[in-house]
């Protein structure tokens, strides 16, 4: 059986500000696409699938082409389940008329939790969704006022979902966790507040793969067959240089027989430039100057509105950093010691001041030269 795995998409999220619109549908027909290549038996979606419990108008419409498109001009299945951005309410609103041979939705937690199955050559796979749930919520599900952290709702969720696991079928779990040994990134919310909020490998202990979301790195975590998909955008310049991808999975009689990283190539990528402004401005790509992009500037001293200048060139400068950043108020030493009636010596003290040299013999024939046609101007 062929199984696709990904995550965290966050429809209708920002990079600092700048719309990504373009680049989750640029995405999607790239998802499209590969569905309609590799034929997977089913798709699961582990959750984040937007960026905010009220997403906007736009978000919503991307998934629900994406959706409308999978369901009737394919034959594959979908699982899909809220993450701890969306709002389970909002993605579990149309399980209720999902098709059960071919569509699995979960959007909040259930003591009852039935999974989708299906057949290959080899028998049943039973597909289980656990959604995201806080540990209030799990207590009142699952009756259990002993539920303090993420791994304790997580147990639940398991034990609930094996309970209808038939014998002998293969079990695919998806679930939304921070599970341990797994590397992060900035750009996710922690899960909860003065806990420990990472849940153990062996909670998913029995199932043949284990389908994560969550986390923005494609990665395993302690065993094959339990990975992150990672998301297929990046959200902070901590990603630079990570290749982003969907999971193609091949499911055999008893266990993962073959993992496939599909790539994913964004449509504005998330990159570093170093050097001095100078340098910077005169090499520019114009071929890729629409990514999104982290300076670090190599120049000592002052620069004259040196974002500016570079947002010219490269519209999606989104921060910029020093990396021989001067304290002025180190480098002063008490007051101006030129006179306000010299203003060229103002002028020179200032250059000094702002660039921690002196001017050079050519600056200064110019300086001299300025100064001197200002005074015969007056004369």
């Amino acid at each position: 059986m062929k199984i696709l795995h990904t995550s965290d998409w966050h429809l209708g999220r920002t990079f600092k500000g700048a719309s990504l619109i373009d680049d989750h549908q640029h995405f999607l027909d790239q998802l499209i696409k590969i569905i309609e290549t590799q034929k997977p038996d089913v798709v699961i979606i582990a959750g984040d699938i937007f960026d905010r419990a009220s997403p906007p108008a736009t978000a919503i419409s991307q998934f629900e082409d994406f959706q409308r498109h999978i369901y009737f001009k394919t034959n594959t299945a979908l699982v899909i389940l809220a993450g701890n951005h969306d709002s389970g309410e909002r993605i579990g609103m149309n399980g209720a008329f999902a098709d059960p041979e071919r569509v699995l939705i979960r959007g909040r937690l259930q003591a009852v939790e039935k999974p989708l199955i299906l057949k290959d050559t080899f028998g049943e796979v039973a597909f289980s969704a656990l959604p995201y749930g806080e540990n209030y919520s799990a207590r009142e599900c699952f009756n259990n006022k002993e539920i303090s952290c993420p791994a304790d709702v997580i147990a639940e969720q398991v034990k609930a979902a094996r309970e209808y696991v038939p014998k002998g079928a293969r079990w695919v779990i998806s679930a939304h966790a921070f599970v341990s040994g797994a590397s992060t990134t900035e750009s996710e919310r922690n899960l909860c507040v003065g806990g420990i909020e990472t849940v153990p490998a062996d909670i998913f202990d029995g199932a043949h793969y284990v389908a994560l979301g969550h986390l923005h790195r494609s990665q395993k975590v302690k065993h094959n067959h339990i990975r992150y998909s990672g998301s297929p955008l990046s959200f902070a310049f901590d990603e630079v240089g990570n290749e982003k991808s969907v999971t193609l999975i091949e499911l055999g009689k008893d266990k993962v027989t073959n993992i496939d990283l599909i790539p994913i190539l964004p449509l504005r990528t998330v990159r570093e430039i170093k050097g001095e402004l100078a340098d910077i401005e005169k090499r520019a790509d114009t071929t890729s100057n629409q990514d999104f992009i982290h300076v670090i500037l190599t120049d000592k001293g002052g620069l004259v509105e040196p974002m500016a200048r570079l947002r010219k060139i490269y519209p999606n400068v989104m921060s910029l950093s020093r990396e021989h950043r001067t304290d002025i108020s180190k480098n002063t030493k008490g007051r101006a010691t030129a006179k306000l009636d010299n203003p060229q010596d103002v002028v020179e003290e200032f250059i000094t001041h702002v660039r921690e040299a002196g001017l050079e013999p050519n600056e200064q024939k110019i300086l001299d030269s300025a100064f001197s046609a200002i005074s015969s101007e007056r004369d």
